[in-house]
């Protein structure tokens, strides 16, 4: 694939993306660009597409940067080119037009539209109500990441214990993901109901520090375990994907061994040092699709 890039104008093989305010600054305190922001979805593209392809897209736009309110979009707007992949999906009411994100060319041109992140469905578009990940979000009341790490870590292997593989990524905001890849034979339904059981045991086993409780009001200072993405239509940030903050950091996948590191922290990585990473470090999730798998399920 040939790209070319001059002036405000990306060619991207046989496709062309006009980037419109260039300059125009989406994190103000890093001197971050829309330009910037572009390139890096230009250049993260062969990594991340994997992560994205065939599934529905919700986009979280920040047209004046992130000091401005910003907004989720599903629907593709009518101006969209006609390269760009789009599939209708019914709902209560209605149907919602969503992108779906195959190629660099329509990476390029969402980042254009200043999404900063392109949240991505569980499932993808072929099999919208079988997932093939199952997502648990360790999402901590303070700042103690350490603790973060400690339960991911305990979630691993409960996890284990019932004969499942599982990975973790930073959020690139305060917690963890982790994810079990999974064979698409179970309905979300099934999946929710087997990561709430997972969760309320893991709570059950250090109800100190960790808890299922929706409410924050309730947590007190606890690690919420939060399974409510596996659902239908719920969402995630994909490995790679920016995160609408300062330092503009990146979810990134990890080695579970690097959760032993006292210098890993959620926002570590980000647009200006993930290439230093991967440079260095193979993607851990690169073989993801090897481990999809089965959970044990009711008769």
């Amino acid at each position: 694939m040939t790209i070319q890039s001059k002036g405000e104008i990306v060619r991207i093989a046989r496709r062309i993306v006009k980037i419109t305010n260039p300059a125009k600054v989406l994190f103000p305190r890093d001197g971050i660009t829309k330009l910037e922001l572009v390139e890096y979805y230009r250049r993260i593209a062969p990594t991340i597409l994997p992560y994205l392809r065939g599934r529905p897209l919700a986009m979280e736009r920040y047209p004046d940067g992130i000091d401005s309110p910003g907004f989720f979009e599903k629907n593709a707007r009518p101006y969209y080119p006609d390269w760009i992949q789009i599939v209708p999906i019914p709902k209560q009411k209605g149907l919602v037009r969503h992108v779906i994100c195959s190629d660099t060319a329509t990476l390029v041109y969402l980042a254009n539209l200043a999404v900063i992140t392109p949240h991505a469905w569980l499932s993808r578009v072929d099999k919208l109500e079988n997932p093939d990940q199952m997502i648990f979000d360790l999402d901590p009341s303070d700042e103690n990441f350490r603790a973060v790490c400690k339960a991911a870590k305990r979630l691993r292997e409960q996890l284990k214990a019932r004969g499942l593989a599982s990975f973790v990524k930073s959020t690139g905001s305060r917690g963890l993901h982790v994810l079990v890849p999974l064979d698409r034979h179970a309905k979300f339904d099934q999946v929710r109901a087997f990561a709430r059981d997972v969760a309320a045991q893991l709570a059950e086993s250090d109800p100190e520090h960790l808890t299922t409780e929706v409410r924050k009001s309730k947590r007190q200072g606890r690690i919420f375990v939060d399974t409510a993405r596996n659902a239908y239509a719920q969402t995630a940030a994909p490995p790679y994907a920016v995160r609408p903050r300062d330092g503009a950091p990146v979810a990134t996948p990890l080695n579970w061994n690097e959760l032993d590191s006292r210098s890993l922290t959620p926002d570590r990585f980000n647009i200006r040092n993930i290439f230093d990473r991967l440079e260095k470090i193979r993607d851990p999730w690169k073989d993801l699709k090897k481990y999809s798998q089965r959970i044990p399920l009711e008769t």
